[in-house]
């Protein structure tokens, strides 16, 4: 009688994990800067439409679209040498970060050296667009932007308060770069609107990275040591209760009755959408809180519908 010995056990393969090849310094480099540039921000830069728009002067055609369209361009171009900059100075605060590690500068794919140089032809590339308007409005608007963000990446950043200003204003002067590029005087409630709308991004963001991140947020942004969740949530509620109150007082002090009746309607999604931004930012995020304002469905169809009813508002105006 045969006795059958037992299998023996098939020795373990051993799989070698597949590392991805990295990409040819030739097809890196320029990926890396376009990453930087963060082209997914360029949209804030729409703001430069507000004054034209609101102001009617859009309706004047190719002239008016022509010059927002050029002050577009302008802070495109000044907003990517500031995020060059920015990450240039905050690498290897960045090196730290749950997310912000990822950027081509802290990781490596694009030096700082050459963070620097791309800044510079930026600026050179903003201000020489920005002289081809007529008058010295948007180059001014575009000056001063440049001038404090470079401030902020270097020391204002880690001043509280000061730093949340600091942010407001940028979304403040791209608004009248875009009136000065279309020679239309902005209203002190259209730049009172604008102001508030803008710190109450910036309150926001500070209150979302403070919550997600906890203890560790100061290590990244270290002007957080000095705020509170419960002191950020409150200043962004009453920041928004203000920019409603001006908003509807812009509308009721038109000087036709149609237009302020108009007006007054469209403060009916402005509501809902800062309402709807309260509920999105009561969570803390590590993502962009930008993204709340592009990306969230229900908070886009808000705007639009502002939007809408602003631009039907202008075209049927009696």
């Amino acid at each position: 009688m045969t006795i059958q010995q037992p299998a023996q056990p098939a020795p373990p393969t051993v799989v070698t994990p597949l590392v991805p090849a990295r990409r040819p310094t030739w097809v890196r480099w320029p990926v890396a800067a376009v990453r930087t540039a963060r082209p997914r921000q360029w949209p804030k830069n729409l703001l430069v439409f507000a004054a034209p728009l609101t102001g009617s002067a859009l309706s004047r055609g190719s002239t008016a679209l022509g010059g927002a369209t050029l002050a577009f361009v302008v802070f495109t171009l000044a907003s990517c040498a500031v995020y060059f900059v920015n990450d240039a100075l905050d690498a290897e605060r960045d090196r730290q970060h749950p997310r912000k590690c990822l950027r081509p500068v802290a990781c490596g794919d694009l030096s700082e050296t050459h963070a620097l140089a791309l800044a510079c032809v930026c600026v050179c590339l903003a201000w020489a667009v920005g002289l081809v308007t007529p008058g010295y409005g948007l180059i001014l608007a575009v000056t001063a932007y440049l001038a404090t963000s470079f401030l902020y990446s270097a020391k204002l950043k880690h001043v509280p308060v000061v730093e949340l200003a600091v942010v407001a204003s940028g979304f403040v002067l791209r608004a009248l770069g875009g009136a000065a590029a279309v020679h239309v005087p902005p209203s002190g409630w259209f730049v009172l609107v604008c102001s508030l709308g803008a710190l109450l991004v910036v309150v926001a963001k500070r209150f979302t990275e403070l919550t997600s991140l906890g203890a560790p947020a100061a290590g990244h942004r270290p002007s957080l040591r000095r705020y509170t969740p419960r002191g950020l949530r409150t200043a962004q509620r009453l920041v928004a209760l203000a920019m409603i109150a001006a908003y509807f007082t812009w509308a009721w002090t038109e000087a036709d009755a149609w237009t302020a009746d108009w007006h007054l309607a469209t403060t009916v999604p402005l509501v809902a959408a800062l309402v709807r931004f309260d509920r999105l930012t009561a969570t803390g995020t590590t993502g962009q809180i930008e993204d709340l304002l592009i990306r969230d469905v229900p908070m886009l169809c808000l705007e639009l519908l502002w939007l809408v009813l602003f631009v039907i508002g202008l075209a049927i105006q009696p």
